[in-house]
């Protein structure tokens, strides 16, 4: 794994103009690649992207740069374990631009949201993954995800 020596990972200050526009372009080009679903998001989406993140009281994002250019985002939320009576985190969106994957960037965005996850006092991060992205797993096998009790499960969706 190549590493890369000036990466940088941060929360990210959703009122902050450069902010909005890492955390638009990242998302579009996840979007846009065929993990992402293969389409860049729709205009309106976009435009209500940043009002929607900053409304939601849950909402941690991190940025990831390399050089000062985004390279990567973990769109995360909280929640609540009613089983431990502890706050949660669920990694929604974990996204690196294609140029730099492979070079630690998904795994230091993991590693910023288990570091804001343990100050939070959570009891677990959560995430899903495609069965078919394999390299994902790897990547969360490495970081200490695994499925709980061993059993898979299945991330079912009814729009509305």
């Amino acid at each position: 794994m190549k590493t890369q020596a000036s990466l940088v990972v941060r929360r990210a200050d959703l009122k902050s103009l450069g902010d909005q526009q890492a955390v638009r372009s990242v998302l579009n080009a996840y979007a846009a690649d065929p993990m992402g679903g293969g389409e860049p998001l729709a205009e309106g989406v976009m435009e209500r992207l940043i009002p929607g993140l900053r409304a939601h009281p849950t909402a941690l994002v991190m940025l990831a740069f390399a050089d000062d250019q985004a390279v990567g985002i973990a769109v995360c939320f909280m929640g609540f374990s009613t089983f431990t009576a502890r706050p949660l985190i669920n990694v929604h969106d974990l996204a690196v631009i294609p140029p730099q994957r492979g070079r630690g960037v998904g795994r230091a965005l993991l590693q910023a949201v288990e570091k804001e996850a343990r100050q939070l006092g959570c009891c677990k991060i959560t995430l899903e993954v495609r069965h078919d992205n394999v390299v994902a797993q790897g990547l969360y096998r490495a970081e200490g995800y695994d499925h709980p009790g061993g059993l898979a499960h299945h991330f079912w969706v009814k729009k509305v």
